[in-house]
């Protein structure tokens, strides 16, 4: 499979059969700081997050599985929403450290899976959660990292906050929808990377779960197409970063 940069200008098509493939896509997706927030979605073209099965993996393709390894390898850990580890599952990531966000702290039927470069993750939940937290990733080595809470409930800035006191800087949102939208809403993103398959649905699952924010401003950084029509734009934000 082959992808074209389209924007900003026409560039050299990324030839995904050979061998310096993933070097050009590091380039192409480099952040230009150290503290990079970005939320990482896949959806169709009609806005849903979901495909026919019920998942995304109906809506990806190799190429944006690849895109999606490159997006990781530059970030310091991934974050995705219990949700999503207990309905779709998740590999720990073989260059970033992964961490589910529980308000709850139940991870029963987690379907986190190690891929053997990296055998544990994190899990982020209020003190209050801890107990359970610890019961239902009992069969993995998950690490626990206490975030403060607001009666009960976890703000993105705390979670930001909590991830860089651990020693993460550069942070990749993979939803689900809701915890995407809670990062769109608090203001901390820098960055919407957002592939578009070419599938027209039903929304069923909308990318930012319906929720209703502000609008926000974007900027088209750079657009890549492939030979199967599917479409990979990133998106930045003018953002003011939470007590910043």
């Amino acid at each position: 499979m082959i992808l074209r940069p389209v924007y900003p200008s026409p560039g050299t098509p990324v030839d995904l059969a050979t061998a310096g493939w993933r070097e050009e896509l590091l380039e192409l997706y480099r952040p230009p700081r150290a503290d990079w927030i970005r939320i990482n979605l896949v959806g169709s073209v009609s806005g849903s997050a979901a495909g026919a099965d019920g998942t995304s993996e109906t809506l990806t393709n190799p190429a944006d599985r690849k895109l999606l390894g490159v997006i990781r390898s530059l970030a310091d850990v991934v974050v995705v929403g219990a949700a999503s580890v207990r309905s779709e599952g998740y590999y720990i990531p073989r260059h970033a450290e992964l961490a589910v966000v529980t308000g709850t702290g139940d991870l029963g039927n987690h379907l986190v899976t190690s891929t053997g470069a990296q055998a544990s993750f994190f899990v982020l939940c209020p003190e209050s959660a801890v107990a359970r937290a610890r019961e239902t990733t009992a069969d993995v080595d998950a690490r626990i990292l206490v975030v403060p809470d607001e009666g009960g409930s976890m703000t993105v800035p705390a979670i930001v906050d909590a991830l860089h006191g651990a020693g993460f800087e550069s942070i990749v949102c993979e939803g689900g929808p809701t915890l995407a939208s809670q990062f769109v809403r608090a203001e901390v993103v820098d960055e919407v990377c957002l592939t578009t398959s070419p599938i027209l649905n039903g929304a069923s699952a909308p990318l930012f779960g319906g929720h209703e924010f502000p609008d926000q401003n974007l900027r088209l950084v750079s657009l890549l197409v492939d030979d199967a029509n599917g479409i990979y734009a990133r998106w930045g934000l003018d953002r003011t970063k939470a007590g910043g």
